[in-house]
């Protein structure tokens, strides 16, 4: 409750500092715009967005669930309780779950089969919080999602060929935005293809939403812009795209952003 006080109330003195300052003036370039109330936050606060978000999934990663267990008993790809740099090696093949998971999925199995929760119990929210606090240990890690394992390869395929797969009323896909117009705007917000590090920011807290968004998230935004129903959370659509952008990216030899990113 405390950290969304403080959320609502530096995004309303935000706002209308940025009303302010754009009457009669030329509207500022996205990002800039973005770094400025970045700046914004940090002059009258002290503390970004993000931050709160990685404080609070702080607290949660230590809650101990029914099993009486904490999340440091869960394996995140380099043995159990250890964050430093797993977020940028994920997605990845897990055997005790016998599938593929990404870092918001892996999240969501450990609290069921580590600390006991049922899938009921469990909050979207609590997911996005404990995500923006692992990932926060792959702040500005260069990405090194390779797929190996024979059921990484074929999310990879299933990912490529969700990619430029037309579906919906609009007759969309990834690809029409992504690749057809990187490096242009859509909307003012420029775009990026895999190759040029698309995924790099997230999670991140967009100003303009008020809240923070994670890769999920931001592909379930996507799926809604071009008309297509999106799927569930944790499901392997969105495991499957993730790895195919983050693979595309790490070929490319990019690196993830400052997390959680501050974005429009």
């Amino acid at each position: 409750m405390k950290r969304t006080s403080l959320v609502l109330g530096v995004a309303l003195t935000a706002l209308g500092a940025l009303f302010a300052y754009t009457q009669g003036q030329k509207p500022l370039d996205p990002f800039e715009e973005a770094m400025r109330q970045r700046q914004m936050y940090l002059e009258t606060f002290g503390i970004l967005p993000g931050e709160l978000y990685v404080e609070e999934g702080k607290e949660l990663f230590y809650r101990k669930g029914p099993s009486g267990k904490t999340l440091e008993a869960c394996d995140f790809g380099k043995g159990p309780g250890v964050l430093e740099g797993v977020y940028a090696i994920l997605p990845k093949y897990f055997p005790d779950s016998k599938r593929v998971e990404d870092l918001e999925t892996r999240i969501h199995t450990c609290m069921q089969k580590v600390q006991g929760y049922k899938p009921q119990e469990i909050k979207r929210d609590e997911v996005r919080a404990i995500t923006a606090y692992v990932a926060s240990f792959s702040s500005k890690a260069r990405m090194q999602v390779v797929p190996k394992h024979p059921a990484e390869l074929a999310m990879y395929n299933l990912g490529r060929e969700l990619w430029y797969w037309r579906a919906g009323n609009r007759d969309m896909n990834c690809a029409a935005c992504h690749d057809r117009y990187a490096g242009r705007r859509v909307r003012l917000s420029p775009l990026r293809s895999p190759s040029q590090g698309l995924g790099s920011e997230w999670p991140a807290y967009r100003f303009e939403a008020d809240k923070l968004y994670t890769m999920q998230d931001r592909l379930a935004f996507c799926y809604e812009s071009i008309g297509i129903p999106k799927p569930d959370y944790y499901s392997e659509s969105y495991i499957a795209l993730t790895v195919y952008i983050l693979a595309e990216a790490t070929k490319a030899g990019h690196s993830f952003e400052e997390l959680p990113f501050f974005t429009r």
